[in-house]
């Protein structure tokens, strides 16, 4: 029997999602570009993998929001907004923890989810993986070749000999995926969701990943090149890969569905590793006030310890705000950290734009890195970053790099290139983009 579908709040937004199983670990299926829980169990070989799932652990899955079952919504969400969204389903599931079966385009928001809260992942299966849209799409003309098939004949089940060119004979499966291509997402909302999606490079934070990983790929997948799965399961420490035959992406087709399943069960019911909760992956902010020696002089010490107050005030009400976190305050700066690098930068958008109307400017650097946790305070070689990209910002400009540029795909927020730059202490040189408002 199809269980029932519920909603998850996250914001504003319901998100659907399905809870079955009674076994003792949970799982949470981190879906593809597009997707319907309710249409998943009208598929035999679908029906049987979740089925399999079922058997040993408690599942969720859900459907990202703009898609399937979820709220439809004016802009798809970048990665910060899609990892609320995860969270949102696993607290209304009442998991705490979970391993994620990430699956394609499921994988780089699972490996990002995984990275920055360690506490939650118990253990990270990923299929059909890529850190980098090229993996996907390697040309400008093979994206605009399914543009052009979203356009024509989105809803058709055409795609399947794609997706799954095993079953590209089966009339029935056809049919199947056509109306999951109908259900999952509208042609309009396909081809906006693939323009973020072109924007995606994860490659930065995989070794920030520090739960048990397992990658598993088919060596001939026609929508996604093994070499992104290689790539993914070279850079997460420790991460094993398991390569198999066949040219199917949809891990529920193919001779070998079985053998996938096996390897999940044995991966996720093996003894549980202990994940060090002491480095997390985040996202830091560095602000501090432009000329401050030449205005504290100019003020005097009252007017100008007031005014460092109404400083600190608009900073920390913005944290609030954003669900930043104040590290620690250095005289005239602060230091913060974000689970999400879109936040961060629209909070260090909006203190900017307000310290600017009590009479002073700040400069603000971001960047997004694995962090030491240290009691209260952070440490490691991404902060170390982010204090340096915020010391080459000039007034009021917000400079972030280019793996905070990279993980805000999607998001809505505008970047423009200030170049190649080297960072004192920090090796090579850094790709610096100004946030645009």
């Amino acid at each position: 029997m199809q269980p029932v579908t519920q909603y998850a709040k996250s914001g504003d937004v319901h998100i659907a999602y399905q809870a079955f199983g009674e076994g003792p670990i949970n799982v949470v299926v981190v879906p593809g570009f597009v997707s319907n829980v309710e249409n998943y169990w009208d598929e035999p070989s679908f029906a049987r993998f979740l089925t399999r799932l079922a058997s040993y652990a408690r599942v969720v899955t859900f459907d990202k929001r703009g898609t399937g079952m979820s709220d439809r919504v004016a802009e798809l969400p970048g990665l910060d907004q899609r990892m609320d969204d995860l969270r949102a389903v696993m607290d209304a599931a009442g998991m705490e923890q979970a391993s994620l079966f990430g699956i394609s385009e499921g994988a780089p928001l699972s490996v990002l989810f995984a990275a920055t809260y360690p506490d939650r992942c118990r253990a990270l299966a990923l299929y059909g993986s890529f850190s980098r849209f090229s993996y996907w799409f390697p040309t400008e003309e093979a994206l605009q070749a399914f543009f052009g098939y979203v356009a024509q004949a989105w809803g058709t089940g055409g795609s399947v000999q794609r997706f799954a060119p095993s079953r590209a004979d089966d009339a029935a499966f056809q049919r199947w995926w056509g109306r999951n291509e109908r259900l999952g997402a509208s042609p309009a909302a396909v081809t906006q969701l693939m323009r973020m999606n072109s924007q995606i490079d994860i490659s930065a934070i995989l070794p920030a990943v520090r739960v048990p990983t397992l990658v598993i790929h088919r060596t001939g997948d026609k929508a996604v090149s093994v070499e992104g799965g290689r790539d993914v399961a070279a850079k997460i420490p420790g991460a094993r890969l398991l390569e198999l035959p066949g040219d199917d992406h949809l891990y529920y087709a193919g001779p070998n569905a079985e053998e996938i399943s096996d390897a999940i069960e044995e991966f996720f019911t093996g003894s549980r590793t202990h994940v060090p909760v002491d480095r997390v992956l985040a996202t830091v902010l560095f602000t501090d006030i432009v000329g401050s020696t030449e205005k504290a002089a100019a003020l005097g010490d009252q007017r100008w310890r007031d005014l460092l107050d109404h400083h600190h005030a608009t900073i920390r009400r913005n944290l609030t705000r954003f669900r930043g976190r104040e590290v620690k305050t250095t005289g005239d700066g602060f230091l913060a950290t974000f689970d999400g690098p879109a936040r961060g930068v629209r909070c260090a958008c909006a203190i900017a734009d307000e310290i600017k109307s009590i009479g002073i400017e700040v400069r603000a650097g971001l960047h997004t890195g694995e962090c030491e946790m240290i009691g209260d305070d952070v440490g490691g070689i991404a902060v170390h970053i982010g204090a340096r990209i915020a010391a080459l910002a000039g007034a009021s400009e917000i400079l972030v790099s280019g793996t905070v540029k990279d993980l805000v795909a999607g998001s809505g927020l505008r970047f423009g290139s200030r170049g190649c730059r080297p960072l004192k202490g920090i090796p090579g040189e850094w790709q610096i983009f100004a946030a645009e408002r």
